[in-house]
């Protein structure tokens, strides 16, 4: 199943800083529709803490913060929160202190006043990863690439007939490596849903030839409103991107200026309380 350029998604992109590079993420976002940035806590943190105007950055999440139950929590929270300000505000073109970042029941983060962009998070070992879309639903979902996920235990919990079928008849190493990536598929496809593992893996599945989304029993779940691709980042995790078109505004310019009316505009400028 290569998924790896999928036309409708585009290539993860690396920002091993909180300088930047930045103007991709904007361009991304005008062009596909979504967006998604992978870095690592460990390239963020000593930026991030030297922060000057980390309270004001943090606005609501600075009592989070402050309360983590240890330093590892701490930082990994800290540089989750800052990499999606940091990657919205360059989509959106604005200043990242004046967002307000809040959340949905189950924890998803969401853009306060900015409802048509769509927010992901994923983090595994010293990765993060956050997916935009401004076209309707995003999920992205990472794993370590080495990583051993067998099929013979898990095809219980996580496959349909026709994906048991398909991992069946691959070799061990290429079965090995395919029940990976679709592990990586389903958890972003049901954080892309909202659902998390409320959904379970064996009420959905992937044809593993073209990637399409399927029922149960084997036939077409959508009418292409859904893409998925699975990329290797940074050379040690699998990332995986589930998006869906609602057909939505297909307005190229992602600038606050321009998906916002001036007044509330002004009041999202002003730094929170």
């Amino acid at each position: 199943m290569d998924l790896t350029n999928h036309p409708g998604i585009a290539v993860p992109v690396h920002v091993p800083r909180v300088g930047g590079p930045w103007r991709t993420v904007y361009d991304d976002l005008a062009e596909y529709g979504n967006v998604v940035v992978h870095t690592s806590w460990g390239e963020w943190l000593p930026a991030a803490l030297a922060e000057p105007r980390l309270r004001q950055l943090l606005g609501r999440d600075w009592t989070r913060y402050r309360r983590a139950p240890d330093a590892t929590s701490r930082y990994r929270f800290l540089a989750s929160r800052l990499l999606i300000k940091y990657t919205a505000a360059a989509a959106l073109r604005v200043a990242p202190e004046t967002l307000d970042l809040a959340y949905r029941l189950g924890g998803r983060p969401y853009l306060r006043g900015f409802d048509q962009i769509d927010v992901s998070l994923t983090h595994t070992g010293d990765l993060l990863a956050v997916g935009l879309s401004r076209l309707g639903r995003i999920g992205v979902d990472a794993e370590p690439g080495d990583r051993r996920m067998r099929f013979d235990l898990l095809r219980s919990q996580m496959c349909t007939p026709a994906e048991a079928a398909e991992l069946a008849a691959l070799p061990e190493g290429r079965q090995t490596a395919e029940t990976l990536r679709l592990w990586t598929l389903k958890e972003a496809y049901t954080k892309a849903l909202g659902q998390g593992m409320r959904l379970g893996f064996t009420e959905f599945g992937f044809s593993l030839r073209n990637g399409r989304l399927l029922a149960p029993d084997g036939s077409p779940a959508s009418r292409g409103e859904w893409s998925f691709a699975t990329h290797p980042v940074q050379g040690r995790y699998l990332l995986s991107v589930a998006c869906h078109d609602a057909g939505l505004d297909p307005a190229r310019d992602t600038s606050a200026r321009t998906m916002l009316d001036p007044g509330f505009l002004t009041l999202m400028s002003q730094p929170p309380p």
